[in-house]
Protein backbone atom coordinates (compact mmCIF):
# COMPACT_ATOMS: atom_id res chain seq x y z
CA UNK A 1 0.00 0.00 0.00
CA UNK A 2 1.17 4.04 -0.61
CA UNK A 3 1.06 5.08 2.69
CA UNK A 4 1.65 8.60 0.68
CA UNK A 5 -1.96 8.75 -0.75
CA UNK A 6 -4.90 10.36 1.03
CA UNK A 7 -7.00 8.12 3.00
CA UNK A 8 -10.78 7.98 3.33
CA UNK A 9 -13.33 6.25 5.42
CA UNK A 10 -16.31 5.05 2.92
CA UNK A 11 -18.84 3.02 4.99
CA UNK A 12 -21.05 2.14 2.55
CA UNK A 13 -18.51 0.67 -0.07
CA UNK A 14 -18.89 -2.54 -0.71
CA UNK A 15 -16.92 -5.72 -2.32
CA UNK A 16 -16.65 -5.69 -6.34
CA UNK A 17 -18.00 -2.25 -6.89
CA UNK A 18 -16.49 -0.95 -10.27
CA UNK A 19 -16.99 2.65 -9.27
CA UNK A 20 -18.07 4.75 -5.79
CA UNK A 21 -19.42 8.19 -5.13
CA UNK A 22 -17.90 9.14 -2.15
CA UNK A 23 -20.03 10.30 0.87
CA UNK A 24 -20.71 14.04 1.67
CA UNK A 25 -17.86 14.12 4.69
CA UNK A 26 -15.21 12.73 2.08
CA UNK A 27 -16.46 14.89 -0.61
CA UNK A 28 -15.58 17.70 1.06
CA UNK A 29 -12.23 16.58 2.31
CA UNK A 30 -11.03 15.13 -0.68
CA UNK A 31 -12.16 18.48 -2.92
CA UNK A 32 -12.59 21.79 -0.88
CA UNK A 33 -9.28 20.57 1.75
CA UNK A 34 -6.72 18.50 -0.26
CA UNK A 35 -7.72 20.00 -3.56
CA UNK A 36 -8.07 16.24 -5.36
CA UNK A 37 -7.98 16.31 -8.92
CA UNK A 38 -9.62 14.27 -11.84
CA UNK A 39 -6.48 11.45 -12.56
CA UNK A 40 -5.54 11.11 -9.16
CA UNK A 41 -5.21 8.09 -6.88
CA UNK A 42 -6.61 7.38 -3.34
CA UNK A 43 -7.17 4.48 -0.47
CA UNK A 44 -10.21 3.73 0.58
CA UNK A 45 -11.82 1.33 3.57
CA UNK A 46 -15.18 0.81 4.69
CA UNK A 47 -13.73 0.27 8.37
CA UNK A 48 -14.55 -3.66 8.09
CA UNK A 49 -11.76 -5.02 6.58
CA UNK A 50 -12.19 -3.98 2.92
CA UNK A 51 -9.16 -2.03 1.60
CA UNK A 52 -8.81 -0.84 -1.64
CA UNK A 53 -6.57 1.56 -4.34
CA UNK A 54 -9.29 4.23 -6.35
CA UNK A 55 -8.88 6.57 -9.25
CA UNK A 56 -10.87 9.58 -9.36
CA UNK A 57 -13.11 10.02 -12.44
CA UNK A 58 -15.12 13.29 -10.90
CA UNK A 59 -14.11 15.75 -8.67
CA UNK A 60 -16.71 18.78 -8.75
CA UNK A 61 -18.88 21.06 -6.47
CA UNK A 62 -21.56 18.75 -6.11
CA UNK A 63 -19.31 15.03 -6.06
CA UNK A 64 -16.30 12.66 -6.23
CA UNK A 65 -16.85 9.33 -7.64
CA UNK A 66 -13.99 7.26 -7.91
CA UNK A 67 -13.37 4.17 -9.80
CA UNK A 68 -11.98 0.77 -8.34
CA UNK A 69 -8.52 -0.23 -9.47
CA UNK A 70 -7.69 -2.61 -6.81
CA UNK A 71 -9.09 -4.16 -3.98
CA UNK A 72 -8.33 -6.80 -0.89
CA UNK A 73 -10.16 -7.73 2.45
CA UNK A 74 -7.75 -8.12 5.63
CA UNK A 75 -9.09 -10.76 7.88
CA UNK A 76 -9.52 -9.37 11.41
CA UNK A 77 -6.67 -10.50 13.67
CA UNK A 78 -7.54 -13.38 15.62
CA UNK A 79 -5.82 -12.30 18.78
CA UNK A 80 -8.72 -9.54 19.40
CA UNK A 81 -8.05 -6.87 21.65
CA UNK A 82 -10.68 -5.43 23.96
CA UNK A 83 -10.51 -2.33 26.93
CA UNK A 84 -12.96 -2.39 29.39
CA UNK A 85 -12.16 1.23 30.95
CA UNK A 86 -13.78 3.85 33.05
CA UNK A 87 -14.73 7.37 31.29
CA UNK A 88 -13.05 10.10 32.36
CA UNK A 89 -14.24 13.53 33.97
CA UNK A 90 -12.15 15.31 31.65
CA UNK A 91 -13.75 14.81 28.03
CA UNK A 92 -10.58 15.73 26.20
CA UNK A 93 -8.43 13.17 27.85
CA UNK A 94 -10.88 10.71 26.91
CA UNK A 95 -10.99 12.04 23.75
CA UNK A 96 -7.42 11.69 23.36
CA UNK A 97 -7.17 8.14 24.92
CA UNK A 98 -9.86 7.07 22.30
CA UNK A 99 -7.62 8.16 19.69
CA UNK A 100 -4.60 6.75 20.80
CA UNK A 101 -6.43 3.17 21.30
CA UNK A 102 -7.31 3.67 17.89
CA UNK A 103 -3.93 4.34 16.51
CA UNK A 104 -2.76 1.06 18.52
CA UNK A 105 -5.14 -1.00 16.60
CA UNK A 106 -7.67 -2.00 19.64
CA UNK A 107 -10.51 -4.04 18.18
CA UNK A 108 -12.68 -2.80 20.64
CA UNK A 109 -13.44 -0.13 23.49
CA UNK A 110 -15.74 -0.78 26.72
CA UNK A 111 -16.60 1.79 28.66
CA UNK A 112 -17.67 0.66 32.22
CA UNK A 113 -19.31 2.71 34.76
CA UNK A 114 -17.56 2.07 38.38
CA UNK A 115 -18.20 2.98 41.64
CA UNK A 116 -15.82 5.73 42.02
CA UNK A 117 -16.45 6.65 38.18
CA UNK A 118 -17.37 10.53 38.17
CA UNK A 119 -19.93 11.86 35.94
CA UNK A 120 -19.38 11.81 32.39
CA UNK A 121 -20.95 12.72 29.16
CA UNK A 122 -20.92 10.22 26.54
CA UNK A 123 -21.48 11.67 23.03
CA UNK A 124 -21.04 8.89 20.14
CA UNK A 125 -21.16 11.05 17.42
CA UNK A 126 -18.25 13.11 17.96
CA UNK A 127 -16.24 10.16 19.76
CA UNK A 128 -16.77 7.95 16.32
CA UNK A 129 -15.47 11.33 14.53
CA UNK A 130 -12.19 10.77 16.68
CA UNK A 131 -11.99 6.89 16.09
CA UNK A 132 -12.48 7.55 11.97
CA UNK A 133 -9.83 9.95 12.28
CA UNK A 134 -7.15 7.98 14.21
CA UNK A 135 -7.82 5.04 11.71
CA UNK A 136 -7.59 7.04 8.55
CA UNK A 137 -4.13 8.67 10.15
CA UNK A 138 -2.56 5.44 10.87
CA UNK A 139 -4.27 3.93 7.71
CA UNK A 140 -5.77 0.61 9.21
CA UNK A 141 -8.90 -1.58 7.50
CA UNK A 142 -10.74 -1.86 10.68
CA UNK A 143 -12.67 0.56 12.86
CA UNK A 144 -12.75 -0.01 16.48
CA UNK A 145 -15.87 -0.94 18.03
CA UNK A 146 -16.96 1.89 20.91
CA UNK A 147 -19.98 -0.09 22.96
CA UNK A 148 -22.35 2.04 25.33
CA UNK A 149 -21.31 2.67 28.47
CA UNK A 150 -22.22 -0.21 30.69
CA UNK A 151 -21.94 -0.99 34.71
CA UNK A 152 -19.22 -3.17 35.70
CA UNK A 153 -21.15 -5.49 37.04
CA UNK A 154 -23.56 -6.08 34.48
CA UNK A 155 -21.21 -6.93 31.68
CA UNK A 156 -20.61 -10.46 30.37
CA UNK A 157 -17.25 -11.15 28.30
CA UNK A 158 -16.23 -14.41 26.67
CA UNK A 159 -12.79 -14.72 26.54
CA UNK A 160 -10.87 -16.62 29.26
CA UNK A 161 -7.58 -14.17 28.86
CA UNK A 162 -8.88 -11.40 30.72
CA UNK A 163 -6.92 -8.91 32.65
CA UNK A 164 -7.51 -6.51 35.65
CA UNK A 165 -4.75 -3.63 36.63
CA UNK A 166 -5.34 -2.51 39.72
CA UNK A 167 -3.19 -0.74 42.59
CA UNK A 168 -3.69 -3.30 45.61
CA UNK A 169 -0.70 -4.41 46.89
CA UNK A 170 -0.75 -8.28 45.75
CA UNK A 171 1.44 -10.58 43.52
CA UNK A 172 0.91 -9.54 39.64
CA UNK A 173 1.50 -10.78 36.49
CA UNK A 174 4.24 -9.00 34.36
CA UNK A 175 3.00 -7.37 31.06
CA UNK A 176 5.55 -9.27 29.49
CA UNK A 177 4.51 -12.65 30.50
CA UNK A 178 0.91 -11.65 30.48
CA UNK A 179 1.10 -10.60 26.47
CA UNK A 180 1.99 -14.21 25.78
CA UNK A 181 -1.13 -15.90 24.74
CA UNK A 182 -2.40 -16.20 21.73
CA UNK A 183 -6.08 -15.49 23.08
CA UNK A 184 -8.50 -12.69 22.70
CA UNK A 185 -7.53 -10.57 25.35
CA UNK A 186 -9.99 -7.82 27.23
CA UNK A 187 -8.05 -5.33 30.00
CA UNK A 188 -9.80 -3.64 32.83
CA UNK A 189 -8.67 -0.14 33.58
CA UNK A 190 -10.61 1.58 36.58
CA UNK A 191 -11.06 5.36 36.77
CA UNK A 192 -9.42 7.50 38.56
CA UNK A 193 -8.89 6.52 42.24
CA UNK A 194 -9.19 3.07 41.19
CA UNK A 195 -11.20 0.20 41.33
CA UNK A 196 -12.87 -0.49 44.53
CA UNK A 197 -12.06 -3.98 46.40
CA UNK A 198 -15.16 -5.36 45.77
CA UNK A 199 -15.08 -4.50 41.93
CA UNK A 200 -11.53 -5.80 42.22
CA UNK A 201 -12.82 -9.54 43.71
CA UNK A 202 -16.07 -9.22 41.84
CA UNK A 203 -13.69 -9.33 38.29
CA UNK A 204 -10.99 -11.71 39.14
CA UNK A 205 -13.52 -14.01 40.90
CA UNK A 206 -14.95 -14.06 37.30
CA UNK A 207 -11.83 -15.18 36.14
CA UNK A 208 -9.07 -12.26 35.22
CA UNK A 209 -5.79 -12.18 36.29
CA UNK A 210 -4.15 -9.41 38.29
CA UNK A 211 -1.88 -7.33 36.31
CA UNK A 212 1.22 -4.84 36.67
CA UNK A 213 1.82 -2.34 34.86
CA UNK A 214 4.88 -0.99 36.54
CA UNK A 215 6.21 0.63 39.70
CA UNK A 216 4.08 3.55 38.70
CA UNK A 217 1.06 5.28 39.49
CA UNK A 218 -0.51 6.10 36.25
CA UNK A 219 -4.01 7.96 34.97
CA UNK A 220 -6.71 5.90 33.67
CA UNK A 221 -5.69 7.04 29.83
CA UNK A 222 -2.14 6.62 30.37
CA UNK A 223 -2.74 2.64 32.01
CA UNK A 224 -5.39 1.99 29.39
CA UNK A 225 -2.49 3.23 26.49
CA UNK A 226 0.30 1.61 28.36
CA UNK A 227 -1.59 -1.99 28.71
CA UNK A 228 -2.58 -1.23 24.92
CA UNK A 229 0.73 -0.75 23.20
CA UNK A 230 1.91 -4.24 24.90
CA UNK A 231 -0.78 -6.28 24.06
CA UNK A 232 -1.00 -5.12 20.43
CA UNK A 233 2.81 -5.36 19.99
CA UNK A 234 2.33 -9.03 20.90
CA UNK A 235 0.47 -9.10 17.50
Amino acid sequence: MNFSLPFFYEPDWKEQTERHTLRSDSHKHAVQVLRIKTGERIHLTNGKGLLGTAVVEIADKKNATVRIEEEKTLPPHPKQIILAVSPLKNPSRFEWMLEKLTELGISQIQPIICERTEKTFFKPERFEKILIAAMLQSQQAYLPILQVPQQLKDLNWDTKNAWIAHCLGVEKFELNAATQSDQSTIIFIGPEGDFTEDEIHYIQDKGAKPLSLGNLRLRTETAAIKAAAFFSHSY
